[in-house]
This record gives C-alpha cells, sequence and structure tokens, in this order.
C-alpha cells in the first residue's frame, strides 16, 4: 500500500504541475498565485480530511499533530529537497508578504495552544478569518500583478478547460495516493506501539504531505519555482488557518502531546526560509541541504524519544 501511495502521488504531482502552469498562462496570472491557492488548496485536501476526522474522533492531538508536522515537512524537507533538485528563484513580493504570513500564523498558533492547552472555537474564528483575509489580498494583488517570472513555460495547446482537467486528475490521484500511503504507513507505526502525537508529527504528516512534497519537487525539477514555493507556502498557511479554523469551529480540540519543542521547530523552520529567501530572493542547494539535514535532526529526535 505504501509504495503504491507514492507511485500515484508522483504520477499525479507530475500532472498538477502541467496543469497548474498551463492554466496559470492561459488566465495570465503569476504562477505564485496559482501555487498559494488552487495548488496549495488541492495538496491540502489530505491534511484538512485527517485533521477533521481526527478531532471528530476525539483524537486532537493526531489533529494538531498533523498540521504542525506537515508545516515542518513542508518548510524543512520539501523546500530543502526541492532546493537541491533545482535553486528555487523567489519573488521580492513573496518575500515581503507570503513568507512573514506564514511565519506570522505558525506564532499566532503556538501561542493559543501553549497558553490554555486547546483551539477553542473563538481561536478558531479568528484562524478562519485569517484565512479568508490571506485569500482576498492573494487575489487582490494578482489582479494587478506585472511581476516578470523566470518560469519555464507550461504544456503547448492546453486550453483552460484542458488545463482545469489535467489539474483535477493530479489532485484526485494526490488525494487517493496519500490516503493509501496514511492507510498503510499508520498500520505500521501502530503495531510498534507509537503514541498519537508523534504518529501525527511523523507518519500522518509525512503521508498528507506526500502531494506537497511531489508537487514542489516535479515543479522545480520543471524550472516552474513560482508553483514550488507557492504551494509550500499557501500549504502552510492553510494548514493553520483553513484547517485547524475549520476543524475547530466545528469541534473545539484540547492539544496535550504537542510540546513546546513542536511548535518552536515549525516556527524556526519559517524563520530560517525567510532568512534563506533574503538572499538574493532564492534558496541555494547549500541552503537546501541546511533545512533538509536540521528537518532529518528534528525526526530522529522524535523517534529516539518515542522509542
Amino acid at each position: 500500500m505504501i509504495v503504491a501511495g507514492v507511485i500515484l502521488v508522483l504520477w499525479g504531482a507530475d500532472r498538477l504541475t502541467d496543469g497548474a502552469v498551463a492554466l496559470a498562462e492561459r488566465i495570465n496570472i503569476p504562477q505564485i498565485v496559482i501555487g498559494l491557492t488552487i495548488v496549495a488548496l488541492g495538496t491540502s485536501a489530505p491534511e484538512f480530511c485527517v485533521s477533521l476526522v481526527s478531532a471528530l474522533k476525539g483524537t486532537p492531538d493526531l489533529a494538531v499533530g498533523n498540521v504542525v508536522g506537515s508545516n515542518i515537512f513542508n518548510t524543512m524537507l520539501i523546500v530543502g529537497v526541492a532546493a537541491m533538485v533545482a535553486p528555487m528563484t523567489i519573488l521580492p513580493s513573496t518575500v515581503k508578504k507570503d513568507v512573514p504570513v506564514a511565519l506570522i500564523a505558525s506564532l499566532v498558533l503556538s501561542v493559543m495552544v501553549l497558553m490554555d492547552g486547546d483551539v477553542s472555537r473563538l481561536d478558531a474564528a479568528l484562524l478562519f478569518i485569517g484565512f479568508l483575509a490571506f485569500m482576498w489580498i492573494t487575489l487582490r494583488g494578482a489582479k494587478g500583478s506585472h511581476a516578470i517570472e523566470q518560469e519555464k513555460a507550461g504544456p503547448r495547446g492546453y486550453s483552460v478547460l484542458k488545463a482545469l482537467l489535467v489539474l483535477a486528475l493530479g489532485l484526485a490521484c494526490l488525494v487517493v495516493g496519500s490516503n493509501i500511503f496514511v492507510d498503510g504507513a499508520a498500520y505500521v507505526a501502530q503495531a510498534l506501539g507509537v503514541s498519537e502525537a508523534v504518529i501525527g508529527l511523523t507518519v500522518v504528516a509525512g503521508g498528507t504531505s506526500l502531494p506537497e512534497l511531489a508537487t514542489s519537487v516535479v515543479a522545480a525539477r520543471k524550472g516552474n519555482s513560482g508553483i514550488a514555493i507557492g504551494n509550500v507556502l499557501g500549504s502552510n498557511v492553510m494548514n493553520i488557518l483553513l484547517i485547524l479554523g475549520g476543524a475547530g469551529l466545528i469541534c473545539p480540540m484540547n492539544v496535550h502531546g504537542i510540546t513546546i519543542i513542536d511548535f518552536s521547530v515549525m516556527t524556526v523552520s519559517m524563520l530560517l526560509l525567510w532568512l534563506f529567501s533574503y538572499t538574493k530572493f532564492t534558496v541555494a542547494r547549500w541552503e537546501g541541504a541546511v533545512l533538509t539535514a536540521f528537518f532529518f535532526g528534528y525526526m530522529t529526535w522524535l523517534v529516539m524519544g518515542a522509542i
């Protein structure tokens, strides 16, 4: 099941990238906007499903751990690996607006949970309002944007309808493939007797981050760094503001197993990405290697603590 899930996710990521790039070209808006909205919403679907179901089933550590872990995967592993595949060019507007928003969202969630140990309906409502504001600002900025992106062209001969169909097909494969992966991996983890919080931060977060990983690496390899970095930043913002905001509105969550270290790693990872982005507005290969090394260091600490 794990192998089948990975294969389906990788194939879906290829289709999703082609459809997203073609759509960006057809409707004449920057690829970063497509990455921050359509692609990020799609690749965040597994996190939303897992977190909502976990909250409803009374396993909030799994719900919050999934989001915190996914954001750590996105920022450290996905950006790290994608940058090592091909250095990622980042628009100045992204460094000034989108990265800080993702960092602020991480800080707000950390403060909310660490203050009283839960995500109340009021907390969730504030997060959800933040999501709506982020989407409004992003889409409003797209209308007047004439930024020139150094991106490779998308597939030739794609109409808007065909681009949407290819994008939807890729998205469906990503969601189905990641679900198959999570089912297989979660069974293995539970058989080893690992806690809900650790499963959420590692196995489930890794599984639900597979769409982001596959999409960003494929996009970076194809020279579409706007899609790659936009997907990661958009997913990080949506994981916190939309997913925990939406899930918390439906079912408030008491959080016990996610520690200050986990929240700190999530926030510091965004801070590192922001600092690296300022160096010539590019995440270089060595910076990607640093992010990846930090990620594996954190995973090693988590696993050693669970044994």
